[in-house]
């Protein structure tokens, strides 16, 4: 029996969830039999051992991750290399991405994540500034965060947020989350109204959609926290 970690909820139904550490959960109906759980687990052995395995792999690969001086990182799409100038000023000058000499990799990291931050700050807000103004809509904030899962949000009061690491798309797809989270400016959720609006603009909205996808993919394996 492959070792898992018992949730029992209010639910109706059993469920098998692989963790970030990859580890087991089993979430359960309060008053499911223990044994009948046991063979439910039993029999998912093979989805398990699968995702179990891939989980290992990816946390292995993310582990590994470093940067440093002549290392490429994504910028809109496009491969920049990683400079070391002899300098206090760290930016990207439109050829590379620079930094001081002869910094630790934690604060390597950390600086670079700051130029993507500020990087981001330009792009994505020039961006809403365009298309807002297209679609008529008019966001009461425009903010950068780090989230990780998201590229974008809505708040309900109108205030859209963007992950820094959307700068590492092609433009086309940074411009079409801008004009997702414009959209629910007019409409709070993804019905087909929702996707009409967004269709307006962009009708190959899907393609774009499926970039992003291979994006999320490829940074899944990238630690840069």
């Amino acid at each position: 029996m492959i070792p898992y970690k018992l949730i029992r909820s209010r639910r109706k139904t059993v469920a098998i969830h692989i963790t970030k550490d990859a580890a087991v959960e089993v979430h359960a109906p309060l008053k499911m039999a223990k044994g009948d759980i046991d063979k439910f687990v039993a029999s998912k052995e093979k989805w398990i051992e699968t995702h179990l395995t891939q989980r290992e792999k990816l946390n292995t690969e993310k582990n590994s991750f470093a940067l440093n001086y002549g290392d490429m990182t994504l910028l809109r799409g496009k491969m920049y290399y990683i400079r070391s100038r002899d300098s206090t000023n760290a930016g990207f000058d439109g050829e590379c991405f620079y930094l001081p000499q002869n910094l630790n990799p934690e604060t390597f990291k950390r600086t670079v994540v700051k130029i993507y931050k500020d990087t981001a700050k330009l792009i994505v807000r020039n961006k809403v500034s365009e298309y807002e103004k297209h679609m008529n809509v008019s966001p009461v904030a425009v903010k950068i965060t780090s989230a990780k899962t998201r590229w974008g949000s809505c708040s309900g009061r109108n205030s859209i947020n963007f992950s820094w690491r959307l700068v590492m798309a092609d433009d086309d797809v940074i411009d079409y989350v801008v004009v997702h989270e414009l959209a629910h400016i007019r409409e709070h959720n993804h019905s087909s109204r929702f996707w009409a609006v967004v269709e307006q603009v962009f009708p190959d909205y899907k393609v774009r959609q499926n970039k992003l996808k291979l994006l999320q993919k490829q940074l899944a394996v990238q630690d840069w926290d």
